[in-house]
């Protein structure tokens, strides 16, 4: 039998017991009250209606003889229907004869003699209904003894099982868990031939079973897998040492566990010199472990192998039970993947250089070409040169826009900074964008308070940020709409936002709204760019010590809002 019906049995009988315990005690009162009941109704009455006859015949003469009469044939009347004992009845019949007689007589003398019979009868009838009061409260009082003697008994019987269930069960469930406990910590301290026994035949007993069996798979495994463990670990190393990255692993109290080849060579010092080694004393006297350890940068430029090598660096946390045990460095060489990148920046700036002069001097020419004294072109013609024009246009703001990431990714941004007041700022932006906002007759409404202090800024990259802000809310607002340009003061800053009414920005597009050559998917073709003006917006406005942002919902608009410090030597 398993434990769960065990318990179901243990409960079920106790309740048993609890059951039978109330249904007799519940028995026995409903005789006591039955019993009791009898006395009052059968008894007790019937002393009430002689007493009260008795009294009637006892009237004074100020009562008059109707009433007493009356009074005396009520409780007649009442006793012949309340007859509940052998005998009675015989008494009540001559007690109704005798009261017919006494109403007929007139003589005083008749009438007291008459009265003097009634009287006995009321007194055989009351010593009848005392007699029988007293029999049915002597079997009141043993049905009252008996059913203490009994309830007595079965709650007793239900005491000592109930104490008995109380005192034995828990040492039942108790004593199998304490040995289990009791040998998980063996097995914990690698005491792998401990066994459980449990005689029974239920949960215990199965639990007892897989415990020897874990214990005695845990012991074959501790004596036959040492070697495959060794083995394991000196693969481990071979294919850390083998790898071009370098790899230092160092445990939760700051010791080196080891460092593969290219990490010894990369600080220049032997791996034995290294390993067991405390990791922040050897970082004193060595930088690129200092920078390993205490520097958070992901990119280092280290000299390797006969030239300026780049790394990134990796730190991977070791983890047991989520507990923290160590951690991993690895530095990944990325010189290939830099130069390339490089490359790639110079080819871009090489090109967008050079694509400026043929653009410039194509413009040049469409400028002459629209000019009458030239030569006048029919509406085909012109319709052409514009749309030349705005292509023109358009691939001279991508060459821009090129050198632009070609200048920040090789960290070479030229900042003239300067103290300038707000209102320059926004004044270029607005007039350089009214042109493109009179096209959709957009208003641009500005609140711009010349009580602003001054900001320490690049005016012309600045001026291109808010261009560009500027640009984009008109190019996504609707016709005849208005965007707002706020300036106002933030704690130490000076906060620039631009607020459209366009269709806004999906919420999980948002994070990715500053990343470079990212388009919103799914936007009309005539509003996509080239991905790269707000990222170029925010690395001029960071490197100016400022902050760039976005809010913005699906379908309520956009707010765009950078941030510049203020001018304190003013």
């Amino acid at each position: 039998m398993n434990i769960k019906n065990k318990l179901r049995l243990g409960i079920g009988f106790l309740f048993l017991m609890a059951l039978i315990s109330s249904g007799l005690a519940d028995y026995y009162l409903t005789r006591l009250s039955n019993d009791s009941k009898a006395i009052l109704k059968d008894n007790y009455r019937s002393l009430v209606y002689a007493k009260n006859i008795e009294q009637a015949l006892d009237y004074p003469k100020t009562v008059t003889t109707a009433t007493k009469m009356q009074t005396i044939d009520k409780n007649i009347y009442q006793e012949e229907h309340n007859v509940t004992e052998p005998g009675e009845g015989p008494l009540a019949d001559s007690l109704r004869s005798a009261f017919e007689t006494y109403k007929r007589l007139a003589d005083p003398q008749a009438i007291s003699e008459q009265s003097t019979k009634i009287r006995g009868l009321l007194y055989k009838i009351m010593q009848l209904n005392m007699t029988a009061i007293e029999h049915k409260n002597n079997v009141a009082a043993g049905t009252a003894d008996g059913a203490i003697i009994i309830v007595s008994l079965i709650g007793s019987l239900c005491f000592l099982i109930a104490f008995s269930f109380v005192v034995n069960f828990p040492g039942y469930i108790a004593n199998p868990v304490k040995e289990l406990m009791h040998g998980i910590k063996e097995i914990s301290n690698k005491n792998y031939n401990k066994r459980l026994v449990f005689p029974a035949k239920d949960e215990f007993g199965d639990l007892a079973e897989a415990f020897n069996q874990m214990a005695a798979k845990l012991d074959e495994y501790e004596h036959s897998n040492l070697a495959s463990i060794l083995f394991e670990k000196r693969r481990i190393e071979t294919i850390i040492n083998s790898m071009n990255d370098g790899i230092i692993g160092i445990d939760d109290k700051q010791f080196i566990i080891f460092a593969n080849k290219v990490a010894c060579t990369l600080i220049g010092m032997p791996e034995e010199m290294l390993t067991g080694q405390y990791a922040p004393n050897i970082a004193l006297e060595n930088d690129l472990l200092r920078n390993m350890l205490f520097v958070e940068q992901s990119k280092m430029k280290i000299f390797f192998d006969g030239r300026e090598s780049y790394f990134t660096k990796d730190v991977l946390e070791v983890t047991n039970d989520y507990k923290v045990i160590g951690k991993v460095i690895i530095l990944k060489n990325i010189t290939d993947l830099q130069q390339l990148n490089d490359a790639k920046t110079t080819f871009i700036a090489t090109i967008s250089h050079e694509l400026k002069t043929p653009l410039s001097s194509i413009r040049m020419s469409l400028k002459l070409l629209e000019d009458e004294r030239v030569g006048g072109v029919n509406n085909e013609q012109k319709q052409l040169l514009q749309n030349i024009d705005a292509d023109t246009h358009r691939l001279l703001q991508i060459t821009a826009e090129l050198l632009d990431t070609a200048q920040v990714e090789t960290g070479k941004i030229n900042l003239n900074f300067g103290s300038t007041h707000p209102k320059n700022i926004v004044n270029y932006a607005v007039k350089a964008i009214r042109s493109l906002a009179d096209q959709k007759e957009i208003t641009i409404a500005v609140d711009c308070p010349d009580s602003l202090p001054h900001v320490m800024a690049d005016l012309d990259k600045t001026t291109w940020v808010l261009i560009n802000l500027l640009s984009n809310a008109v190019k996504y607002s609707p016709e005849k709409a208005t965007i707002n340009l706020n300036v106002k003061k933030q704690g130490n800053a000076i906060e620039f936002s631009v607020k459209d009414l366009g269709q806004g920005i999906d919420p999980k597009y948002v994070a990715r709204i500053f990343e470079r050559y990212f388009r919103i998917p799914g936007a009309e073709a005539d509003k996509t760019g080239t991905g790269l003006g707000l990222a170029i917006a925010k690395d001029f406005i960071e490197a100016q010590g400022g902050h760039i942002g976005v809010e913005s919902e699906a379908g309520e608009g956009s707010r765009f809002y950078f941030t510049l410090d203020i001018n304190k030597t003013e």
